[in-house]
C-alpha cells in the first residue's frame, strides 16, 4: 500500500490494522466523488484480505470530514446539469454510497476515529461505521438542511438506527451541532477522550479489536445487523432520488451561490 503526499486518501496496513486517512486537512477533509470511489475499491479489498482484521476510518489534522467539497463540486459542474450522454447521477451516486453499505457490512469490525468535526456525507461515514471513538472537543452535524439538501451516504438510515426516529429527525431538521458530550450520551460515540490522547487511545482500543478472532466478530456482526430488521437498499435509494431532486432546487443554488459570496443564504423554500 503506498502513498503520494498529495494524495487525498491514505492508506496503510501494520499489525492487521488497514487505517484510511482522508487527506485534505487544509478543508477539513471535505470529500470529493473520488474520494467515495477510491475508499470502496479499498474497502472490497480489505474485507477479502486476510492481513486485514479491522478497518480504522480517520482524518488527517484537526477534522474528520467537513463533508462534501461543495465549492470543489460547483467549479466543476459550474452549476449546470449533467451533459447529454454523461453518467447517470443517480447510479453514479448510489455506486460511490457502497464505501458505507462495505463498512456496514464487511466482515471485518471497522472503527471511525474522530477528530473535530464530522459533517454531512462526512458524518454518514462516520456513522457507517461499527464503532466510534471521538476527541472531547468533537463535534457531529447532519448538515444537509443548511445546503438545501436532504441528506445521502446513508446517514438517514444509521442515525435512526442509533438514536431513535424522533433524535434523527430533530438533528436533520434542524442541521445543529452536537458536542461529544451529548454524542456520547446520545450512543453517537462509543468512547470520548481528550484530544491530545486520541490517536493513543483509539490506536489501544484498534489493536484490541484487531486481536480478538475475526471470523467471529464478522459473524457477530452479522448477527447484530441482520437484528436491524433495516431495508438499507431501500433507503439508500430513497436517498439518492430525493438528493438529486434537491440539486435541481433554487435553496441548494442559492446556497452555493452564499458560500461562494460569503455570505449567509436566503432560502425561500423553493
Amino acid at each position: 500500500m503506498t502513498n503520494t503526499p498529495s494524495d487525498f486518501l491514505l492508506e496503510t496496513l501494520e499489525d492487521g490494522i488497514a487505517t484510511l486517512t482522508l487527506n485534505r486537512p487544509e478543508v477539513l477533509n471535505a470529500t470529493l466523488p473520488e474520494t467515495f470511489e477510491r475508499m470502496a475499491h479499498s474497502l472490497e479489498r480489505m474485507a477479502r484480505d486476510p492481513a486485514v482484521r479491522l478497518v480504522v476510518i480517520t482524518g488527517a489534522g484537526t477534522a474528520f470530514s467537513s463533508g462534501a467539497d461543495l465549492k470543489a463540486l460547483a467549479k466543476a459542474t459550474g452549476g449546470e446539469r449533467p451533459a447529454a450522454g454523461a453518467a447517470d447521477p443517480a447510479k453514479a451516486l448510489r455506486a460511490r454510497m457502497e464505501t458505507e453499505r462495505l463498512l456496514h457490512e464487511m466482515p471485518k469490525p471497522t472503527l471511525a476515529v474522530i477528530p473535530g468535526i464530522a459533517m454531512g456525507a462526512g458524518f454518514s461515514l462516520a456513522l457507517a461505521c461499527d464503532l466510534r471513538i471521538g476527541s472531547d472537543d468533537a463535534r457531529l452535524c447532519t448538515g444537509f438542511v443548511k445546503v438545501g439538501l436532504s441528506g445521502d451516504h446513508g446517514g438517514a438510515y444509521f442515525l435512526t438506527q442509533l438514536v431513535g426516529s424522533a433524535i434523527a429527525r430533530e438533528l436533520y431538521f434542524s442541521g445543529r451541532m452536537v458536542a461529544a458530550d451529548e454524542a456520547l450520551r446520545l450512543g453517537l460515540f462509543n468512547r470520548v477522550v481528550p484530544a491530545d490522547q486520541l490517536r493513543d487511545a483509539a490506536n489501544a482500543w484498534a489493536r484490541e479489536l484487531a486481536a480478538q478472532p475475526t471470523v467471529a466478530l464478522g459473524l457477530m456482526k452479522q448477527n447484530l445487523n441482520t437484528a436491524m430488521r433495516g431495508l438499507l437498499p431501500l433507503a439508500f435509494d430513497t436517498e439518492v432520488n430525493n438528493i438529486l431532486r434537491c440539486v435541481a432546487t433554487d435553496d441548494h443554488k442559492e446556497a452555493i451561490a452564499a458560500a461562494m459570496q460569503k455570505r449567509p443564504p436566503r432560502f425561500t423554500g423553493q
